[in-house]
């Protein structure tokens, strides 16, 4: 072939399909020195060709994906549009047709990854997705080759920029969670609708994904209990400073027992350690495997720009091979594992609690543990309503699993000296 033909699904200026032409159009000749082979760009799939695109040439706008793959001259086909429909389809049919496909699509890839992998595999070509987590992070490839030798055991990770810079503010500014998202929304980091965001949904995908390739076991998004950030006040920044920890929305994955324990939820982790000096809009993604120990990966998680980087990075990829006349790998084969509650995990935990201040509530409570098997490891009284006579308690525990602290905390809440249980979180560091 002369050239190595592209189509580009999804263009609109200022997300990721803008980001992707953009830098396409800039280093387009360098790029196509690294592959050896010119990269020639056919079409651009947009939902209304009418549009002006300032630099996109008009010959190459359609809103007809079948004359896409009525194109023989097309072959990779760069998914960048966004959403399960239909984006799927369009991903599922390009592979069947014989094309290589590049995409994005992180809820694509967590809810029907294993299947267009396995599509893609029947039809001798390739699926990458190293833009679907992490942004310009190097995750995806690896997790697929570089750490393959590992037994992973764990892994653990910062995956959502959007409340990245939110929990960052709330911590510095001390404001609390209304404020950090309408600060947020103005610098146009959360949506209108933050709910995928800051309900823990955009990184229970990414989870799912990462799950795959390092377990290599079927995950599904609907598997990842998830807690979002907006029970978190101020007050719990300063309170968690004064213990030695910040806060993060940590998605956490580890085989346990024969199964899987996977979530995405406010997690306090010691200063002390790496990712809880992660802050603003980058993403972290800590892997532990038995050769190689503690790694970690730190960058732009979201953005045109490193999501450009990731998507071009995979395209030059299958290029070289199509010149090179490689064939596709057999893809990792995954296992069925169980996933287990997220009540069998063992975590230490903070509990902030308001309390009728008066002598013997916190004997009570601590009664009310142990009788759970939950040992205390420290008790401060923070803060005191003279007015309402309640005092706020912020309690540690030791490790515990999280069914024996649900039991416990039922009954607390159950005590008429206890006003409320403003928040419950995992420690973790």
């Amino acid at each position: 072939m002369a050239n190595i033909g592209l189509a580009l699904l999804g263009a609109r200026p200022g997300n990721v399909g803008g980001g992707v032409l953009a830098a396409f159009e800039a280093a387009h000749d360098r790029y196509s020195a690294h592959v050896g082979r010119t990269l020639e760009l056919r079409h651009i799939l947009v939902r209304d060709a009418s549009t002006p695109r300032a630099g996109v040439p008009a010959a190459l706008l359609s809103t007809d994906f079948d004359a896409i793959l009525a194109d023989p001259e097309v072959h990779i086909v760069i998914e960048v549009m966004g959403g399960e429909t239909p984006a799927r389809d369009y991903i599922e049919r390009a592979l069947a047709s014989g094309r290589h496909v590049v995409t994005a699509n992180k809820e694509v890839m967590a809810k029907h990854g294993a299947d267009l992998l396995a599509t893609a595999a029947k039809h001798g070509v390739r699926l990458l997705y190293e833009a679907s987590v992490g942004g310009g992070i190097p995750i995806i490839s690896p997790l697929s080759r570089d750490l393959l030798a590992n037994d992973i055991t764990a892994v653990t990770a910062i995956i959502n920029g959007t409340t990245n810079y939110m929990l960052t503010g709330m911590a510095s500014g001390h404001v609390d969670y209304a404020d950090a998202l309408a600060e947020a929304q103005r610098l146009g980091y959360a949506e209108p609708d933050p709910t995928a965001d800051v309900e823990g949904i955009d990184a229970a995908y990414k989870l799912a994904i990462l799950c795959g390739l390092a377990f290599h076991v079927a995950v599904s998004p609907d598997d990842v209990a998830r807690q979002g950030i907006s029970s978190l006040a101020a007050r719990d920044f300063r309170y968690a400073d004064a213990l030695g920890y910040a806060i993060k929305l940590l998605a956490t994955a580890r085989l346990l027992d024969g199964g899987l324990v996977a979530s995405v939820q406010p997690t306090l982790i010691h200063r002390d350690e790496p990712l809880a000096k992660v802050d603003g809009v980058l993403n972290a993604i800590q892997i532990e495997g038995d050769l190689v120990g503690r790694v970690l990966f730190q960058g732009r998680g979201a953005g045109p720009g490193p999501t450009a980087s990731a998507i071009l990075a995979d395209v030059l990829d299958v290029a070289r091979d199509i010149v090179a006349g490689r064939q596709p790998t057999e893809a990792i084969q995954r296992r069925a594992v169980p996933v287990h509650a997220p009540g069998v995990h063992r975590s230490r935990y903070y509990l902030r609690v308001t309390v009728a201040d008066q002598p013997g509530v916190l004997a009570r409570i601590s009664g009310i543990l142990g009788d759970r098997e939950i040992s205390i490891a420290s008790v401060i009284q923070f803060e005191t309503d003279e007015d309402a006579r309640t005092a706020e308690l912020v309690i540690t525990t030791h490790q515990a699993t999280g069914s024996a602290l649900d039991t416990a905390l039922a009954d607390i809440r159950a005590l008429d000296t206890v006003t409320e249980i403003g928040n419950v979180l995992p420690m973790a560091g």
